[in-house]
């Protein structure tokens, strides 16, 4: 596998010398990389460059960026994740799955019957621990644009906000889904009623034990439309997993 390093939204150019941020030293370490090699770098924003690697030090490298490269690797449907976070490993290994098949943004919800419950200080550790996740994703799987992973909001407050966009609805505005098990268009027939492939998709999908029907009802409020994956019930790491590798098996 090339080796693919995250330097961030820096300003890049070929034939500039670049002092690499801790991060890439770090993972330029791990991978015993010694100068002369050449890799790829991208900056998260949909960027990537062929570079040389100049230098390597015990907390320091330079490279040279070279000339910049195409990269394919989006889907057409910018789709944000808007989940009832899953407890322990769970939410981690969602986050790195749906990178992988190619989530525009995530949204973690704190939801009525959700286990995992977090605020404050707790909250924002865990945001830029998935953001990092989600950049690591990316080198792996050849993505050049990392998805943005959201604060940590609670339902009613993510909703709230989706209710005050409804009201102001316009052609731009993007469709929603609601996953839930108790029936609503199969996930081909809603697309199609979206018009085949919507340009934004947010999806809302519950916790483990699901969300409740007020829950359900305010989301609908808010203009989410009930969509199924299957006769089978999903878990909450699962479907929306599901749901990507649906839209990923499309392009």
């Amino acid at each position: 596998m090339s080796l693919r390093i995250c330097i961030g939204p820096l300003p890049v150019q070929p034939g500039l010398t670049l002092d690499l941020p801790a991060g890439a030293v770090r993972h330029l370490q791990v991978r015993r990389a010694q100068p002369g090699q050449t890799f790829q770098v991208f900056d998260g924003l949909g960027h990537e460059w062929q570079a040389e690697l100049l230098a390597m030090g015990r907390q320091s490298a330079q490279a040279r960026i070279g000339e910049p490269l195409a990269v394919v690797a989006e889907l057409p449907v910018a789709v944000t994740l808007a989940v009832g976070m899953p407890a322990n490993e769970r939410m981690d290994s969602l986050v790195e799955k749906a990178t992988e098949l190619g989530v525009a943004a995530i949204q973690p919800l704190v939801t009525e019957r959700g286990v995992l419950r977090l605020s404050g200080e707790r909250a924002q550790r865990r945001q830029m621990h998935w953001q990092a996740i989600a950049a690591a994703a990316c080198e792996q799987c050849g993505r050049a644009t990392v998805p943005l992973v959201h604060e940590v909001q609670t339902l009613a407050a993510w909703l709230a906000v989706c209710q005050t966009t409804e009201a102001s609805v316009t052609r731009a505005s993007p469709a929603r889904w609601l996953l839930s098990p108790h029936g609503g268009l199969h996930v081909g027939a809603a697309a199609t009623q979206a018009g085949g492939r919507p340009a934004q998709l947010h999806v809302l999908s519950g916790p483990e034990g699901g969300l409740t029907p007020a829950e359900e009802a305010t989301a609908r409020a808010a203009g989410f439309i009930a969509v199924q994956l299957g006769a089978r019930i999903l878990r909450a790491d699962t479907a929306p997993l599901a749901l990507m590798a649906w839209w990923a098996l499309q392009t």
